[in-house]
Parts: C-alpha cells; structure tokens; sequence
C-alpha cells in the first residue's frame, strides 16, 4: 500500500512568514509543494473576541509520515501562538502526481 498524501492547511499573519515558513517546508523535505494563497480573511475568536484578519493561507502537500516532524518545524517557524495547521488526507488524485508528493516529502 502506498503512502497516504495528506493536504494541510496553514494561515499566516503575512506573506513574510508564509514564503519562509513554505521555503523551509520544501527545503527540508516535509512537504513536496506549499501553494501560498494570499488575501483570505479569516474571522475567529480569540481571548474572548471576535476578531477579523487579513492571512495568507498555505496549502502543504505531504505525506502521512511527514506530518510530525513537518507540524514540530510549523510551530518553531510559525508567528503565532496558536498556528492553524489541519493535515486532511488524499482520498483520490492523479496517482502519478501523488506519487511525486511522496517522492519529494521524506522524513
């Protein structure tokens, strides 16, 4: 059976933070691909209020093996004290490209 790919989500405070925090990922294995998506604006709750920001949001491709270590990296490089990082796994793809993902994200 082949290795699951996950797709992880991951907002930042600005396009600073995202490119380094893609750079790393990419650069040390733990994701195949970050695609960084900038301008969402993301209403939530925090210490009691409702609060409004501009993100850039980063859409990790990994693998299931990966995810550890590339959520231990996320939360040293991460601004935030509290980094949104949702791994969901890939149910179906284009197998070839999946297979890229998984040749490209190593722990």
């Amino acid at each position: 059976m082949s290795e699951p790919v996950l797709l992880c989500y991951c907002s930042c405070p600005d396009a600073t933070s995202a490119r380094h925090i893609a750079e790393t990922l990419v650069g040390e294995h733990l994701a195949a691909c970050v695609n960084r998506v900038p301008g969402i604006s993301s209403t939530y709750r925090w210490q009691g209020a409702v609060t409004t920001d501009s993100e850039e949001l980063l859409l990790i491709k990994t693998t299931a093996a990966c995810f550890d270590a590339l959520r231990a990296r996320v939360r040293e490089l991460h601004p935030y004290d509290l980094p949104e990082l949702i791994a969901v796994p890939v149910e179906r793809g284009h197998e070839a490209y999946l297979d890229w993902v998984r040749a490209n994200a190593h722990a």
